[in-house]
């Protein structure tokens, strides 16, 4: 058992969820998180915990999932931002998923993005509500850009004729700043989740990753040797990966009953191919995440892995050289790479998928809109299943 640490994230099913068939009020989040006091808005303050005590949480049937909290970190996009010259037309992102001729616009559907933040005077987010809470200790605004790149990609409204969102009808988003210049923490972004989906969010966007190395770090600073902190650090990575699969498990139950969510994170930029892949990092790699890996379009318009993009993700989204908003200017746009550019453009698709349940079907419910958004995916000629998953995600066109 871990001994370094009396913090922990404690997950437990709200009582109004502990009922066999009574599944809760409607809109109403399934599970509840003690917490840290220091947590924005813990919805109970956990105190120190002795590690009897934790064994015996953990027995506690109504206890879904213990952790500690791991530190977060950016899913760094490769490249300085690129200013962007004067377009007009599409993004070749816009074009690669189809969203340039789907008959959907995400409109009546509810996106979060967990992230850096927002710039909110950017007119690509003119006429969008924005529900903004800070998790960080940081100001509330997006002082890095990446948040506002990420957002600008899902919903964003054309810029000086340029479109750059997927799902430009999106009237309501909710974002929350998980990352500030000291990072983040994984029970801020547990708690984050919570938050979301409490606000109505049927898609929630993640490009963000749990720093193992800087965990590890953290502990042999505190004194404990490199091969006792390697072994801890690996038990709660574990524990976290856990964490967040209950996470998604009892968002897609609330589905059914409430208002339909998933969860779309990106699988990390770790990978330096040809000499070494990595596979899909935390929280991506929690059950029933849609993970997502990063694809590339050549001059002659043929797409691939990208050399960063990390193996075993779902789908693959554009995340070479995608154009989208920046904290700049409230109209500047810049160009950067990543599976965090990717991850945007998916969930910019689930949200017209969403949009599309709702109006053919009447409804909407968690496991149909991760199956219509996975199984939208072509599959890219001469690529492996263990690269890029389903393939590159496409809109609805009908």
């Amino acid at each position: 058992m871990n001994t370094h640490s009396t913090e922990r994230i404690v997950l437990r099913r709200k009582a109004s969820f502990r009922r066999v068939r009574n599944a809760g009020p409607l809109g109403a989040s399934p599970f509840e998180m003690e917490s840290l006091p220091s947590l924005a808005e813990p919805v109970l303050e956990q105190p120190s915990m002795t590690s009897s005590e934790v064994a015996d949480l953990q027995r506690d049937p109504e206890v879904i999932a213990v952790a500690d909290p791991m530190p977060l970190k950016l899913i760094e996009p490769f490249g300085a931002p690129e200013p962007t010259p004067t377009a007009v037309g599409n993004t070749w992102g816009i074009e690669a998923v189809s969203a340039h001729t789907s008959p959907f616009t995400g409109d009546g559907v509810v996106v979060a993005v967990l992230d850096t933040g927002i710039n909110p005077n950017h007119v690509a987010f003119q006429g969008v509500q924005l529900e903004r809470r800070n998790f960080t200790q940081g100001s509330d605004d997006d002082d890095h850009g990446h948040g506002t790149h990420c957002a600008g990609t899902i919903f964003g409204r054309d810029v000086n004729g340029l479109r750059i969102g997927v799902a430009r009808g999106v009237t309501n988003a909710v974002i929350g700043k998980v990352l500030g210049p000291g990072g983040g923490s994984s029970a801020s972004l547990a708690t984050a989740i919570n938050w979301a989906y409490e606000k109505g969010a049927n898609v929630i966007s993640m490009s963000l990753g749990i720093d193992f190395p800087g965990y590890v770090a953290s502990m042999i600073s505190q004194g404990l040797p490199a091969e006792a902190a390697t072994s801890i650090a690996l038990e709660q990575y574990r524990a976290n990966v856990n964490l967040f699969s209950s996470l998604t498990f009892l968002l897609a139950r609330s589905g059914s009953f409430s208002q339909a969510a998933i969860i779309v994170a990106a699988s990390g930029n770790e990978s330096q191919r040809p000499s070494y892949e990595i596979a899909v990092a935390p929280p991506a790699a929690g059950d029933g995440m849609v993970s997502v890996g990063a694809l590339q379009r050549s001059a002659a318009g043929n797409l691939s892995i990208a050399s960063f993009s990390n193996t075993q993700c779902n789908l693959c989204g554009p995340g070479v050289s995608v154009t989208s908003s920046w904290i700049d200017s409230n109209d500047a746009l810049r160009t950067i790479s990543g599976t965090s550019m990717a991850t945007p453009h998916v969930a910019g698709c689930a949200a017209l998928w969403a949009q599309q349940q709702k109006q053919n079907l009447g409804f909407l419910t968690s496991e149909n809109l991760a199956a219509r958004t996975l199984s939208s995916a072509t599959f890219v000629q001469g690529a492996s299943f263990e690269d890029i998953g389903n393939g590159m995600v496409q809109a609805p066109q009908q």
